[in-house]
Order: structure tokens, then C-alpha cells, then sequence
């Protein structure tokens, strides 16, 4: 991808517009428009301002410090955690600007994901989908219950308290795509 294309979908999927990122990085609105379009390459010392505007280095904006353009996590190699009756495997590679994340949860009967009033552990702006895969699940999310069974999904705001309860007699299983930047 070019870096017109590149800066303009980075810019896009953090809701930014022209001007905001011109107030983030010290770099005027038009000559941002001329470098997404193609009409200009912006100087090594533009391009890092620019890159952070975006809260990237420039290497990450240039995908200097990206080898491959598709990473495999094998089920093998996942990197995993269990706490409490909660077993969670990250499925998504820990890549350079990685604005979502993509887990694999494993709820054993009775078991939560955290306990109530417990910190939110996603940033500001961050939405959550969740597909639960088998059994039952309940999310309480702020002052509301939703119980859910398997094929149902939901997303919420995951920067506000919330937690997960398997509420079934049966190991339950989803899966969460946790987005940064959304709101």
C-alpha cells in the first residue's frame, strides 16, 4: 500500500478527520490531502510528525518494522492465560498500530471473566463484539443484564464496567473482537 493510502485509511479508521489530524500533528490540512492523494511525499521530518499525529512512530507509519504481510497464529502457539475458571487465548499477533484484538474465552460453570465494579482493561473509545460459540453466557454492563446462548452476539462500549458469568451447568465458549477508537 502506498503511503497515501496507508495515512488515509489509518486517519479513517480512527475517525479522524483532515483537520483533526492537521491539530495532532502540526501538519496543515491541504498537505495532508496532497500526501493521501498521491500529489506529494512528505519530508522524513513531516512524515514523523505526521506519524505522531496518528500516536505511531515512523517506522510503523512507513511499515518499516513489518516483515511479513500475513502472520499465522497457530492454535499450538497461542499465548494464553487462565485465572479463576477463565482461560483466554489471544488470537490475533501483537502487530505494530494493532487498533483490535481478536480472544478466544473459555468459561467454565459458575465462572466470570472478572468480578463486578472491577476497572475496565480496554482504552477510552473501545467497542466490543462478542459471539458466544457454546453454552450460556450472561454480560452485566453497566446497570443491564443481557443473557445470551449459543449463535447470539452483542456489542457494547467495552471502555465501561462490565464482566462476563458462564450462568449454564456447561463449559461456555466465545469469541471477542475488542476495537480501539471507536467513539
Amino acid at each position: 500500500m502506498q503511503l497515501g493510502q496507508r495515512l488515509k485509511t489509518l486517519r479513517d479508521d480512527r475517525g479522524l478527520s483532515l483537520r483533526d489530524l492537521a491539530a495532532t500533528s502540526g501538519v496543515s490540512a491541504p498537505m495532508l490531502s496532497q500526501v493521501e492523494r498521491g500529489e506529494t511525499s512528505p519530508s522524513l521530518e513531516i512524515a514523523g510528525r505526521i506519524a505522531a499525529g496518528l500516536d505511531l512512530t515512523l517506522s510503523q507509519l512507513l511499515r518499516l518494522d513489518e516483515d511479513p504481510h500475513a502472520v499465522v497464529v497457530r492454535s499450538d502457539d497461542r499465548p494464553t492465560t487462565t485465572r479463576d475458571g477463565h482461560r483466554v487465548q489471544q488470537l490475533t499477533p501483537p502487530l505494530p498500530g494493532r487498533r483490535h484484538a481478536v480472544t478466544e474465552h473459555t468459561l467454565k460453570p459458575g465462572g466470570a471473566t472478572s468480578t463486578p465494579g472491577d476497572t475496565p482493561l480496554h482504552e477510552p473509545g473501545s467497542r466490543e463484539t462478542v459471539v458466544v460459540m457454546s453454552g450460556a453466557l450472561r454480560l452485566l454492563h453497566g446497570g443491564d443484564t443481557y443473557d445470551l446462548k449459543a449463535g447470539d452476539a452483542i456489542t457494547f462500549d467495552a471502555d465501561l464496567p462490565h464482566h462476563f458469568e458462564n450462568t449454564g451447568k456447561k463449559e461456555t465458549t466465545f469469541m471477542a473482537i475488542t476495537t480501539a477508537g471507536l467513539r
